[in-house]
């Protein structure tokens, strides 16, 4: 007769790992990812630059070492360190927020940055961030009792709309979006019903009429002429009409590295942020763009994947809540340049030039890396180990 092997005692599921143990967890290969995605955007910035590592493509790597230094260290950090404070962090997001209102930098006719001397700080990105560990927090545990109940649902609402309301007054539409519509994807994997969305949406719809009276002037006009490009051309038209040609010019294989005419002669408005996605597929075609949105998606499955394997709740709508923000940069930002959606303000992740965008992302993939180091540490509804 067989007895049955004894137990023995996993490193992996021990309540604590040595700081050994963590080092083997890291995932390589979604660093591997992350950095070629970045390297497509060192190489883009210098063509961007007209062959120079000034002003963009230099600084862009120094960020993106400083934020796999980041993201590495926030992975180490025990998941549930990051649960107990989540709503501490949520408050600091916010508060940083309520700062832009009343002494933020001015750029660009938008009021969304603090300007910190060494980086411009937008505290927007942060609430990103920061909004998906709250939500998450907030969930974990929660049965479908709790969740059935609307009233349950009212605190993290408000949890939503309050920073959604600030960053739209800043006025930063783009991102306002990504806050809802991130919530409301982990609000889904939380377990709630569908019904309660279609009656959201149902009222928003509702509410556009009187939302439109809201919306400042270039805003209005940014939608109008996503429905009618042709209207204003040489004016609010410009930026996609250009987008458009250049995307066309680019053909199946591209016009050839630093070869882009609309960029080089300068037609493409803001090549190094916004536009970023245009001038590269000018330069690599309609392949080069499929092997970058490839890119994207193999990061998208690391990141579902890793949820999928969490044990805990916490971990699992956290990996969610970060890989779906990040569908939602390079959706948004390739739609736009395209003219699927209006022009809003979105950057390509890891590629367009910027600090904060990057430094936070790279801060919440290290979230997720966290949550794949710990994916079998249990977490009770206070944060803290299971026995």
């Amino acid at each position: 007769m067989l007895r049955p092997l004894p137990r023995t005692p996993s490193r992996l599921n021990r309540t604590e790992m040595s700081f050994r143990d963590k080092i083997w967890q890291i995932n390589w290969s979604l660093i591997t990812v992350l950095t070629a995605i970045a390297g497509v955007g060192f190489a883009t910035l210098y063509s961007a630059a007209q062959g120079s590592m000034e002003p963009w493509a230099f600084k862009q790597m120094i960020r993106f070492a400083i934020g796999i230094g980041l993201m590495i260290s926030v992975a180490m950090v025990d998941l549930r360190f990051w649960m107990r404070h989540a709503y501490t962090l949520y408050a600091i997001a916010f508060i940083l927020l309520v700062l832009v209102e009343l002494k933020g930098t001015i750029g660009m006719g938008a009021q969304r940055w603090i300007d910190l001397g060494f980086i411009q700080l937008q505290p927007s990105e942060i609430m990103k961030i920061a909004l998906i560990l709250s939500l998450a927090r907030y969930f974990h545990g929660a049965g479908q009792q709790e969740i059935g109940r609307p009233i349950f649902l009212i605190p993290p609402l408000i949890m939503v709309f309050a920073p959604a309301i600030l960053v739209l007054k800043q006025p930063d539409l783009g991102t306002a979006m990504m806050l809802v519509m991130s919530s409301g994807a982990l609000f889904f994997m939380a377990g709630v019903r569908m019904w309660k969305f279609v009656v959201v949406i149902a009222g928003g719809m509702g509410a556009v009429p009187v939302a439109w009276q809201f919306l400042r002037e270039y805003q209005r006009k940014r939608v109008l002429i996503f429905l009618n490009p042709e209207d204003d051309p040489l004016g609010a038209g410009y930026h996609i009409t250009q987008s458009k040609i250049a995307l066309g010019s680019g053909g199946l294989f591209g016009k050839g590295y630093m070869m882009g005419t609309q960029s080089r002669l300068n037609f493409l408005p803001e090549k190094q942020t916004d536009f970023i996605f245009t001038m590269f597929a000018e330069e690599w075609g309609m392949m080069g763009g499929l092997v970058l949105l490839g890119l994207y998606a193999l990061l998208l499955a690391y990141g579902y994947a890793i949820a999928i394997r969490c044990r805990s709740q916490f971990g699992r709508l956290v990996a969610h809540g970060i890989a779906t923000t990040f569908f939602l940069y390079f959706f948004i930002n390739t739609a736009m340049v395209m003219g699927l959606v209006p022009v809003v303000g979105v950057p390509l992740p890891l590629i367009s030039y910027g600090g904060t965008a990057m430094l936070s992302l790279l801060v919440g993939w290290g979230l997720v890396m966290s949550a794949y180091i710990h994916r079998d540490t249990p977490i009770s509804r206070r944060g803290m180990g299971d026995d």
